[in-house]
């Protein structure tokens, strides 16, 4: 990796003049292509901005080594490169560098990858956020070293071979980072169901109905949460924001609403019932609080006396996800209504080997849950490491614009 000190003096000393965006480059917006007349096979990705490709077909309109910016919606001003050829849509402005002999295409998008944020800033106002192409070709360009063109493009080309190396770092890195956690995700998995998977005979087998009792939550909305008063928990936090587990609440309601809801207990295994996927539906939730808190509709509390972690470990299994994906109703929400919750038998070892167990998946579950969520915050610092050496790089001694 190249030394901070290096970076610094690639610049130190060296002249710059600003260069008009508008001057240097041939800007143009795209063309629209209906996703039916798109094909899935074809040769070159359809752009409308953004990182990724909206789809394929079997044409294209920009030969590549462009720079695209999106032009309007959720990810205007986003700025992207593309080397290859691609069908530009028409919310994709695509900026073509001329005079390559003086400017490298890729470091004038390296310069406006740096100042992006800027330019997402300077948005046009209202119901659809949007980059008019005027604001994109009165953006300047510190061009370094004017005097000697040469020169300038060799300044030019050893800067976006850094950041080339960096980008290719930082993706390798943060790809790691994913398939370690898919990886310790997967032993989980694998661990978890193993351990979960009986003999016949070798268990007694029950339904849920048969070891407890189920409860249905009631009338808890969104617009009744607050800030203090006594703990809650909405059906779609069970799947949005707790894990397995839970000995506090994320919300609250008044003490007079309170009264009027139902309530789990400590032990309890709270259910949502309601989801826009079969995934999410059911995930069950052990409350492990010592005050009881209320619940919200859509949800289900089984008061039982098993082990509640194991109980909620094994909803998790292949087994209840066949059972509920094939006891599932509706598409667009999905519910699995009571009586069929209550008709899901689970093998019932004795409580000591369920604790047994227990605690051989809690300890996996930490380290899973450990790494999920320092996932984020471990690719948001090499992107913070990448983000402050573009900086360095693109900071030109003097960055007044000239009146």
């Amino acid at each position: 990796m190249m030394k901070a000190s290096f970076m610094e003096k690639l610049l130190d000393g060296v002249n710059y003049e600003r260069k008009i965006l508008g001057e240097i480059s041939s800007i143009s917006i795209g063309e629209f292509v209906h996703k039916n007349n798109q094909n899935p096979l074809g040769k070159y990705p359809v752009y409308n901005g953004g990182k990724e490709p909206t789809g394929y077909y079997d044409k294209y309109n920009n030969s590549g080594d462009r720079i695209i910016v999106s032009a309007r919606g959720a990810n205007a001003g986003f700025v992207n490169k593309i080397s290859t050829p691609y069908w530009a849509g028409n919310s994709c402005y695509s900026i073509d560098i001329q005079e390559t002999a003086h400017y490298h295409w890729e470091f004038i998008f390296y310069y406006l990858k740096n100042h992006e944020n800027k330019m997402i800033g300077d948005q046009q106002k209202g119901s659809i956020p949007s980059v008019s192409k005027k604001q994109m070709e009165a953006i300047t360009i510190p061009i370094p070293c004017p005097e000697n063109p040469e020169k300038s493009l060799e300044i030019q080309a050893e800067i976006v071979r850094i950041l080339n190396t960096f980008t290719k770092l930082t993706a390798e890195l943060i790809a790691e980072l994913i398939a370690e956690h898919t990886a310790r995700k997967k032993q989980y998995i694998y661990y978890r169901d193993q351990l979960l998977t009986f003999k016949e005979g070798e268990v007694e087998w029950k339904a849920l109905g048969d070891i407890g009792e189920f409860m249905r939550g009631n009338g808890l909305q969104k617009k009744d949460l607050v800030e203090s008063g006594v703990g809650c928990i909405h059906y779609g936090q069970i799947y949005t924001y707790y894990g397995n587990f839970a000995y506090q609440t994320k919300s609250f309601v008044s003490q007079a609403l309170a009264t009027k809801l139902r309530k789990a207990q400590k032990g309890d295994l709270i259910i949502a019932t309601t989801s826009e996927n079969i995934e999410d539906v059911c995930k069950p939730l052990v409350w492990l609080g010592e005050d009881e808190v209320c619940v919200s509709g859509e949800t289900y509390v089984l008061k039982h006396n098993q082990n509640p972690k194991y109980l909620a470990y094994y909803l998790q299994t292949p087994m209840f996800f066949d059972y509920k994906k094939k006891n599932r109703t509706g598409t667009k929400v999905i519910r699995v209504h009571g009586d069929k919750l209550a008709k899901f038998e689970v093998p019932l070892p004795s409580l000591y080997e369920q604790e047994r167990i227990v605690s051989i998946l809690d300890k996996f579950d930490a380290l899973t849950s450990s790494i999920t969520e320092g996932l984020p915050h471990e690719i948001e610092l090499h992107q913070k490491q990448y983000e402050y050496y573009r900086n360095m790089l693109l900071s030109f001694p003097k960055e007044e614009v000239e009146e």
